[in-house]
Order: C-alpha cells, then sequence, then structure tokens
C-alpha cells in the first residue's frame, strides 16, 4: 500500500486528509508541519519503507539525497501545496484528491536518440566579435572561424580561418550540414600576410556546434528551437558570453529525445503524386518535417517537441510519444473522477508548461493561487493538446478548459485547435490565456464563471477521432450536424451528379476508405465517419465533380455507407453482361461511332458496346483482326535434317 507524506509547510496550507485518502485510495500519514527541517529524522522513518509519496516539490532534492542516504528507494512527489494548499482558503480537498491520483499514473519510458558531438564548431561572423569568441573556445573545441569575403585574415594558426558565405544550412547538434558559396582557404607559406584560393562555390562543410555571430537572419526557422544552434546579438558582450560558455559545453554523448513517431500507412499526405494533406507540413516550426513521396519523414534530430504535428493530424498518423495521447485521456479521466468521488463540483481544468507552472507557483506564494476548483494539467507541449484532448476533457466532466502558453508556444495552432474545440462541444468556455502576470492568471480565473456539470461524464478510451466523436455527442445530445470551421478534419463529400462520370477514381486513391464502390452496379458509396477532408478526392477528381463540407454528423448514420452517385449499369450486346455505366458508354458511342477511323464501320462501332470478354471475341474474328499473325512455319522434322543430307 503507497503511503503519501503530508506536510502543511509551517502551517501555511490546510490538508484535508479525509478527502486525499478518500480520492486517492492512498494512507495517509499524520499532518506534519516542517519535514524537510526539523522534523527531517520523521521524515527518515518514512522514507525507509517503499512506495512513498511526499506532498512537497519545491524540496524533492533535499527528499531524494536522504532516501539515498538510507539506501532506499527514491519517492515520487506531487505538488499539492502550489497547486492546492496555497489558494483562496476555501476547502482543497477534492482538488487535492485529484492531484494525488494523478500522481500515481506511471509515466510511459521516454525514447532517445544518443547524438555525439565531437566539438567541431563554425563560428560565422564578423572579425570584431568572431574571432575573440574563436581564440576563448579554441582551447575547447575544433574551431574554425568563417568570415565576410574580403576580411582581413588574423595572423594565427591557433584555429582555422576561411572566408564566403553560407548558402545553406542543415542539421542539429552533432551533425549540421553546410553548404557555402565563395569559400577561401588560407594558403599555408609564404612570408607576409596570408594569402587565399580562388572563391569556389556550393562547397560542403560539417559541424557539430553552429555559432553565429552574424546578427542577420537567421539560418533556421525557429531558430531558438534548434539543438547546437547558437545566435546571440553580437552587439551584447553578455549574449555573446553566455552562447560562447554554451557552445563549450557541446561536447560529449548527449540524449535527444524521440518526440514523434509516424505511423506511414496512415498517413494522408499524397497518393499516386496528387497532393493531399498538408497539415503537418504547415505547422512544423522548425522544418524536420519533409515531404517524400506519399508520405511524410521527420528529422528526429530538427525536431522540437512541439507537438503541434500530432495535434492537427486528422488520421492519427503522426503520433506524439513524448506524452502519448492515451496517457492524456487517462490523466484526464483519473482528474475528473477522482475530484467528483471526493465531493468536488464543477472542475475546470488548467493546462500550462514549465512557464505556465512557474506563474502558478508565484501565484500561489505571493498571490491567491488558483481557485479551488481549477485543477492544473502539466504537459511539456501546448500545442500537442489539440481539439480531441480539449474534448476529452469537457467530456470527463471538466466544465472549462484554458490554457497557459508561454512565449515560444506556437499560438496559431492552439488558436485553431481551440476554434476546433468550441465548434464541437458548443462551449465558449475553452480559450487561452494570454497572461504574462501571475496575479492576472489568478484574477483571470477568479472572475471566470463556471458552467453546468456535465450530468454523464464520458470514459475517454480510443483514438483522438473516436474520443472527439463521443464527446461531441455527449456535450450535443440535440444537435445532429455540427458545422466546423474550416480545414477540420471531419466532415462530407458533396458530388455534383450531374459532372460525376463515375470513374471512381476518388475511391481507388482515397487514404481513409471513406470512398468505396459497389461491385455490382456503378455506384460511389461514402462513410462520414473516416472521411479526413484531406481533399484528395477534390485535387484529382477531372471532373472537378468533389467539394468538402468540413462538419460532424452525430448521428450513427455517419457510421453507415451511404451512396453519392449511381447510374444504370451497361449491359454487353452480345451476351448482356453489366459492364461500365451505360451513360458513358453512351457518350462513347455518340463521340467515336461513325467519327473515328478506328470505329468507321458499324462493327467496330459495336464493340464498344460489349463487354471484355465480347469485345476479345468480336476482335478476333474480325476481318482485320490485330492478333493473326502470318503462316506460321512448317515444323522440321528429323527426316527432314536427313533428306538435306542426301540432296547433297
Amino acid at each position: 500500500m503507497k503511503t503519501i507524506l503530508l506536510c502543511d509547510c509551517m502551517g501555511t496550507q490546510s490538508l484535508n486528509v479525509d478527502a486525499i485518502q478518500t480520492g486517492s485510495g492512498l494512507t495517509c500519514s499524520k499532518v506534519f508541519t516542517n519535514l524537510c527541517g526539523t522534523q527531517a529524522e520523521a521524515a527518515a522513518q518514512h522514507l525507509s519503507q517503499d512506495g512513498v509519496i511526499v506532498a512537497c516539490q519545491q524540496e524533492s532534492q533535499f527528499f531524494v539525497d536522504l532516501a539515498e542516504d538510507l539506501d532506499a528507494q527514491d519517492p515520487a512527489f506531487v505538488d499539492l501545496r502550489d497547486r492546492a494548499g496555497w489558494g483562496d482558503g476555501t476547502d482543497a480537498g477534492p482538488k487535492m484528491a485529484a492531484l494525488t491520483a494523478e500522481a500515481l499514473i506511471a509515466a510511459p519510458m521516454a525514447k532517445s536518440v544518443d547524438v555525439i558531438s565531437e566539438g567541431v564548431c563554425l563560428i560565422v561572423g564578423a572579425p570584431d566579435v568572431a574571432i575573440p569568441a574563436a581564440e576563448k573556445l579554441a582551447d575547447i573545441l575544433a574551431v574554425t572561424v568563417l568570415l565576410p569575403t574580403g576580411a582581413d585574415i588574423p595572423d594565427t594558426r591557433a584555429f582555422d580561418v576561411v572566408c564566403g558565405r553560407i548558402a545553406k544550412a542543415r542539421g542539429a547538434l552533432g551533425g549540421f550540414e553546410i553548404t557555402l558559396d565563395a569559400l577561401q582557404q588560407v594558403e599555408l607559406g609564404g612570408r607576409g600576410s596570408f594569402t587565399l584560393t580562388s572563391p569556389k562555390d556550393g562547397a560542403g562543410s560539417q559541424c557539430d556546434i553552429l555559432l553565429d555571430l552574424r546578427g542577420d537572419t537567421p539560418l533556421f526557422s525557429a531558430h531558438e528551437k534548434r539543438e547546437g544552434y547558437l545566435r546571440p546579438d553580437p552587439s551584447s558582450i553578455t549574449g555573446v558570453a553566455d552562447a560562447v560558455l554554451a557552445a563549450s559545453q557541446m561536447v560529449g554523448t548527449f540524449e535527444k529525445p524521440l518526440y514523434v513517431k509516424l505511423q506511414e500507412p496512415l498517413c494522408a499526405h499524397s497518393r499516386a503524386n496528387q497532393p493531399a494533406c498538408s497539415n503537418c507540413l504547415n505547422v512544423c516550426p522548425t522544418g524536420a518535417i519533409t515531404s517524400v513521396g506519399d508520405t511524410v519523414v521527420v528529422d528526429p534530430m530538427a525536431c522540437a517537441g512541439c507537438g503541434a504535428c500530432a495535434a492537427v493530424c486528422p488520421s492519427g498518423a503522426m503520433l506524439y510519444e513524448a506524452v502519448p495521447v492515451g496517457t492524456i485521456f487517462q490523466r484526464l479521466n483519473v482528474l475528473a473522477k477522482t475530484f467528483r468521488k471526493a465531493g468536488g463540483r464543477s472542475p475546470r481544468l488548467l493546462v500550462h508548461d514549465a512557464y505556465g507552472l512557474e506563474m502558478i507557483q508565484l501565484a500561489a506564494r505571493h498571490g491567491r493561487g488558483l481557485p479551488s476548483n481549477v485543477i492544473p494539467l502539466e504537459t511539456d507541449a501546448i500545442a500537442a493538446f489539440g481539439h480531441a484532448e480539449v474534448m476529452a476533457a469537457l467530456g470527463s466532466g471538466f466544465v472549462s478548459v484554458h490554457m497557459v502558453a508561454g512565449p515560444k508556444a506556437d499560438r496559431e495552432t492552439i488558436d485553431t485547435q481551440i476554434a476546433l474545440a468550441r465548434a464541437l462541444s458548443g462551449s465558449e468556455h475553452v480559450a487561452l490565456l494570454d497572461v504574462v502576470d501571475p496575479d492576472a492568471l489568478s484574477d483571470v480565473l477568479f472572475e471566470a464563471t463556471a458552467p453546468a456539470t456535465l450530468s454523464t461524464p464520458i470514459l475517454a478510451i480510443g483514438d483522438r477521432r473516436q474520443v472527439t466523436r463521443l464527446a461531441a455527442k455527449t456535450l450535443q445530445p440535440d444537435v445532429d450536424v455540427l458545422k466546423l470551421p474550416k480545414d477540420a478534419p471531419y466532415g462530407a463529400v458533396l458530388v455534383d451528379t450531374d459532372a460525376c462520370t463515375l470513374c471512381l477514381a476518388c475511391v481507388s486513391l482515397c487514404p481513409s476508405g471513406a470512398l468505396a464502390d459497389n461491385e455490382d452496379k456503378p455506384q460511389l458509396r461514402f462513410q462520414e465517419d473516416a472521411c479526413l477532408q484531406c481533399g484528395l478526392c477534390s485535387n484529382l477528381c477531372p471532373e472537378n465533380a468533389i467539394t468538402l463540407a468540413p462538419q460532424m454528423n452525430l448521428t450513427d448514420g455517419a457510421r453507415a455507407q451511404v451512396v453519392l452517385n449511381e447510374e444504370d449499369p451497361a449491359e454487353c450486346i452480345e451476351c448482356g453482361a453489366k459492364f461500365g455505366v451505360k451513360s458513358t458508354v453512351d457518350k462513347i458511342m455518340e463521340k467515336l461511332a461513325g467519327q473515328h477511323s478506328m470505329f468507321a464501320s458499324s462493327a467496330a462501332a459495336r464493340m464498344i458496346q460489349m463487354c471484355d470478354n465480347c469485345r476479345v471475341q468480336a476482335q478476333y474474328h474480325s476481318e482485320n483482326n490485330p492478333f493473326v499473325g502470318g503462316e506460321r512455319p512448317k515444323v522440321r522434322t528429323t527426316d527432314d535434317y536427313l533428306s538435306k543430307r542426301r540432296d547433297h
């Protein structure tokens, strides 16, 4: 049985032991006052046992060190004080119980890859700033300085110096690939100033660390998220010094988290060179995702782990493995269920990252903290908390969802996902809190009104599309069809039956199987809940007969196939077998019979109205049979060869 070790932090918070124990199912210790100080001996007694959770995050290192001294298992931690104890003074017992229960959920094993940096550093910039930086790093790193063309070359061989400009750069820490134009290298030997080689374009180079002191346009999009790429303001002495210090530490083997996993069979990027979904390409801030034919590929070295690609992927092909969606759904379920079990009402969710956590801690220590019904949920990437996660939260019983995003978050993606979640849920109580002051954060949350609690919450289990549909149906039970914003990943396919020829090209390439045919008759069928709104069908339709309608059909009809277009089949004039589309065959007859040299005769024109088998038979027995060859040569026998010898 796990035990939670409680401390009221020198009497500054009130802990509802009964609510914590009832909601989380844990055994609670007595409430101590100063476990990290005067009562450290009592803490040691508890830590000597396995399965201890310490209700303090601030002094976690103290308790870890204490457990190590005791040769005991490291304890787990849950922050009740900043997130619940230091609040508005009302009973936060249900929230404490919910946070404690959430802390029991095992975190998924993080996946990573080793990145090796041997300390090869390229410094780019003007001589007055690049040379001093190189002098400081030359004893630590293998430094090369790239100066602008025409710059004076210093009389030193402590590091390499070249001239030129960067034409293209790609890669990240431990694997930068640089293309240089107008490259000039030092010619060794001779007297006087160094001379340079002739300029050369398209030269290639590699390095582990890239220190950009140009003060010009960054070499990478979202450059602040590119590991190994340092770009301080060259006019800032402290900024350059910090970058030099950071570069000096980038030698060795580092663990690079693998944030994203791609399931290629589910990717709806393209089919047969016809473009479809490019959502992940459009939102990736670092350019880590690139197109490779019918699918995309993710460069794990360039991926910064923002998670936006997983939030906007319509098919679930892009998985954010750093925080799997299944784990997020589980945490939401546990938080909401435990809060209700402990007697809480109208829970509100506050999603935040490390930036938001600092805001919460400051608001708790120096201000009003959080309301007792606002439950914080920390995630590494706010942009990964998309519309599906919001719908799971609302469907689980949270009456509102607010997000606190740091300055580096992808606001555009977050705003788009919030707009979609509002349309799906019918709730305006989903918002991004654009505040930078901890007191302002508290004020917004205390002043916000809480809507009515959902009477019958859902259990968020399944993939993102399944949970979204279930939550939408639960939140808006009286609505059959929800109109959604443009580019939503749910919707219908509309077909202009006058233009559609039932060529079924859309069926053959539909990546999700939402479009289907009928083997028995010319028919185009559609299943709405499978449609990704990727646009492939409308892009490749030769008649421009298809348009998309972003919506969500909440009726059971969304799971059934409906007929979008159908026609009578053509019947073979020879055997009566059904083949093709009658209207199409009639149009071909009208255009080709007697009008084209190949179908000038009535016999040839009749073949248009035949099935495949009868057409082959008619061709074979026709006067101008294309399958007829010349007279086969007579088979030569042994007697033939012997008689030829006798004749000679």
